[in-house]
């Protein structure tokens, strides 16, 4: 059975662990590199992106997690873990982690009075629309060839994109009784084995 690592330095990281858990999936907390070893996908939580950043450095895990993505482990990052996985912001910081394809924009909702949720249409999810929750969440402003997107909203902006084995949601499926996102990435690990 495959284990999903889940990176536990800020943010709703349990929330997370308990879908996993409700798909009977083994799931380890990530707070330091050795804990990156053995596992088959990492989730990098929702949160406050320019703090996860921080701590990713302060922790000296930067270098390891994007070998490790490069090296083909499937990463899924919802809503802050959007930003961290984007090779570009169109703010000045933090500074992400260059794995993905795309230019997000933080806070492109507003501050946390304007989050919201919507049922979206989401390709590769079967049944009625997904019933995503936005909190301060950002936007995919533009991406490259390579990334599918997966669903947007009605200004047509991407919140949901795939490139490969590296899957982002601008909003919180984890905040939800709705594990169907939760299977999709972990038919995206069962897919790289």
């Amino acid at each position: 059975m495959p284990t999903v690592g889940v990176l536990a330095i800020q943010g709703d990281f349990h929330e997370h662990k308990e879908a996993l858990l409700r798909l009977g999936v083994n799931s380890r907390e990530i707070r330091v590199r050795s804990h990156l070893s053995g596992i088959d996908g990492l989730i990098i939580p929702g949160g406050e992106s320019t703090t996860i950043v921080q701590l990713i450095d302060k922790f000296q895990l930067r270098d390891t997690l994007i070998d490790e993505v490069n090296s083909g482990l499937p990463v899924w990052g919802t809503c802050a873990g959007m930003i961290v996985l984007a090779n570009r912001l169109t703010e000045s910081r933090p500074s992400p982690l260059n794995l993905m394809d795309i230019e997000v924009s933080r806070n492109a909702f507003g501050r946390q009075i304007h989050s919201f949720e919507l049922d979206i249409d989401i390709a590769g999810v079967q049944g009625p629309p997904f019933p995503a929750i936005f909190i301060r969440a950002p936007i995919v402003k533009n991406c490259g060839a390579m990334v599918k997107i997966l669903a947007s909203i009605e200004n047509g902006f991407p919140v949901a994109v795939r490139q490969g084995h590296i899957l982002a949601t601008s909003f919180h499926p984890e905040l939800t009784n709705d594990d169907r996102i939760h299977r999709l990435f972990m038919d995206i690990v069962e897919g790289s084995g």
